[in-house]
């Protein structure tokens, strides 16, 4: 049985946002339960419920840990049910948190090997010491097995695959074009599988092409992209001036967006995962959760299980 549990729902900079007291934060903040407080996004998953790989390492790692009674230490002196770690992106919001997996405990990272390039040119990463962690480079369309840091199978594999997207804000190259430099390995979806069961996590992607939609048509479980509700969502709350699409992101609203994309593709489970502070679905009396619920979409929050 496939266990996932969501570790953080939200984009980067979690909800509420440290700086943020926009109308949506604002509710956060004000803790009457109208709007959940999330972590920035990450899923952990188990083919066994007792090893565990992450989906991406939040900067929120050590909160997300402690809140997660399966990813406590259960034996000897030093011990983690996490496994592994498997990358989609560059974004911090995805590797900061490699940063506090730093103390000698041996476990597999996994991503394309142009995320893997970033983080070996960039000697901060060298804290996860090579010693105890392997690097593991995983080619686009290829099944891969997720192996343990001394060769044991996990029992998950994964393929991952391009999606449209955006190269890491602060790996940006404005010389190179309207792209910034945008590699196919920059962003990417992953299927993950236990032999038996599947589902699909994308928490990053600026479109649905057929390609893409062909791809998760009747998949049992979804995760994507729910960073904003319209496109210029920032602007519109008066935080901001980027719109999604300029950040790599589809908005889940209008005929452009997620949920009229994913509509005829018969997914059993639809679930939107990396929140932006700013969405109003994370309001739980919105009219736009309300109407994303119409459509048969759950919005993500932190300790969410899920089983397949």
């Amino acid at each position: 049985m496939l266990k996932v549990v969501v570790l953080g729902a939200a984009a980067g900079g979690g909800f509420p946002q440290w700086n943020c007291n926009c109308d949506i934060c604002r509710a956060g903040w004000a803790g009457n339960g109208l709007a959940r407080p999330a972590t920035q996004s990450s899923l952990a998953v188990s083919a066994d419920g007792e090893t565990w790989f992450l989906l991406n390492a939040s900067p929120d790692i050590r909160q997300q840990i402690g809140q997660t009674p399966a990813l406590h230490p259960r034996e000897g002196r030093r011990h983690s049910p996490i496994g592994g770690v498997l990358l989609t992106n560059a974004d911090v919001d995805h590797v900061a948190g490699l940063l506090t997996l730093r103390e000698s405990q041996p476990f597999s990272l996994y991503g394309t090997g142009r995320v893997l390039g970033v983080l070996t040119a960039n000697s901060i990463f060298n804290v996860v010491n090579p010693d105890f962690v392997q690097r593991n480079t995983i080619e686009l369309g290829e099944n891969t097995h997720l192996l343990l840091a001394d060769g044991r199978p996990s029992g998950l594999s994964v393929e991952m695959f391009p999606v449209p997207g955006k190269v890491a804000l602060w790996l940006e190259d404005e010389s190179a074009g309207k792209n910034f430099g945008t590699v196919a390995e920059d962003t990417v979806g992953v299927k993950v599988s236990d032999g038996e069961r599947a589902f699909f996590y994308i928490p990053g992607c600026a479109s649905c092409p057929p390609e893409l939609a062909e791809r998760i048509e009747g998949a049992d479980l979804l995760f994507f992209d729910g960073t904003t509700w319209i496109d210029d969502e920032m602007s519109a709350t008066g935080v901001g001036h980027k719109t999604g699409q300029r950040m790599g992101h589809m908005c889940m609203s209008g005929p452009d967006g997620s949920i009229a994309a994913m509509a005829p593709l018969g997914i059993g489970r639809k679930i939107f995962i990396h929140i932006n502070n700013t969405n109003p679905v994370h309001l739980v009396n919105s009219p736009e959760r309300a109407e994303a619920g119409k459509d048969g979409w759950e919005i993500a929050y932190d300790g969410m299980e899920v089983e397949l």
